[in-house]
């Protein structure tokens, strides 16, 4: 039942105003997942790493953001941080790799969790609707050239910010998902990636996209053809999306119980669960589609045709 939104601006401005097209199309949706909403926005790109922390709880926010700096410092020169809402926004030189950079912090401060990290990512997400959500994060006012949003009716696991969507598909720098149904094959899968040293957050079966696309990508793989096998390797009934810093992908199971709608113009492509949301945000002025059954499609950010298969 939960509501799922994309949308790409194919020219590629980072400044385009992409968080208010995001919330409209979640408003409209907010009655598919009353529990949270979120964002996964693909900005400007910087030079160094931008990571958004989710502080712990039950502790000071000052406090709590202290710890990271103080951590930070022994293998990065953070240049500009700021408390939002639930999170700590970091940006900082590179230095390291994503994957030394996430571990190094885990273990510095125990129960912050990093929500995004990459060049161009940023990932808020909210319990509760979409208003509160852009109450707290200003989410109209976010610009870039792509994003992807959730709402989420919590159907298995419990309601807080970390089981909430978009989830960054953590080791891969600037790449998020967001998941309507089931993988029913989900523990499977968990127990497999466990065994082999990946880590999860949650008990959220939508976590295992991320990281099974980081792993089919470690093998070589190109995003497009990660997304491919999924089709392949998960089980049930699934709509998701994917964004990264150079595209908008979507995935729909070869069952196609669970709805999603595209639709392309010259000037931008949009994907959501129902179609009310391309309306309430876009307008009239263009055709919708239901992709076939066991389909993808992955737009790149500047002006190219779409590949589908």
């Amino acid at each position: 039942m939960c509501g799922i939104i994309g949308f790409l601006d194919k020219r590629g401005r980072p400044d385009a105003p992409v968080g208010q097209t995001l919330l409209a199309m979640l408003q409209a949706l907010s009655c598919r997942g009353p529990d949270s909403a979120g964002v996964a926005v693909i900005g400007t790109a910087l030079p160094g790493w931008a990571l958004n922390v989710k502080l712990p709880e039950r502790v000071p926010c000052e406090k709590a953001a202290a710890a990271i700096l103080e951590a930070l410092k022994e293998i990065a020169l953070v240049t500009r941080h700021e408390i939002l809402g639930a999170y700590l926004r970091l940006e900082m030189e590179r230095t390291v790799e994503a994957t030394e950079l996430e571990k190094h912090l885990l273990a510095g401060v125990p129960g912050v969790e990093v929500v995004s990290l990459g060049h161009q990512l940023s990932v808020f997400k909210q319990v509760g609707s979409p208003a509160q959500l852009e109450q707290v994060y200003h989410v109209a006012a976010m610009t870039g050239s792509h994003g992807i949003g959730h709402t989420r009716l919590s159907t298995e696991s419990r309601v807080d910010l970390s089981h909430s969507q978009p989830f960054w598909a953590h080791g891969v720098p600037d790449l998020a998902t967001v998941h309507n149904g089931h993988i029913t094959n989900y523990h499977k899968l968990r127990r497999h990636y466990e065994q082999r040293g990946y880590r999860f957050y949650t008990e959220n079966d939508s976590e295992i996209i991320g990281v099974y696309l980081r792993d089919r990508m470690k093998t070589g793989l190109s995003l497009a053809d990660a997304l491919r096998s999924s089709l392949d390797d998960f089980d049930g009934s699934f709509s998701y999306l994917a964004a990264a810093g150079d595209c908008l992908a979507y995935v729909k199971d070869r069952f196609g119980f669970k709805p999603l709608v595209v639709a392309e113009t010259d000037d931008f492509v949009a994907i959501a669960t129902e179609e009310i949301a391309l309306r309430q945000a876009l307008g009239r002025d263009f055709l919708a589609r239901e992709p076939a059954p066991g389909s993808i499609a992955v737009w790149s950010v500047v002006p190219a045709p779409s590949r589908a298969a």
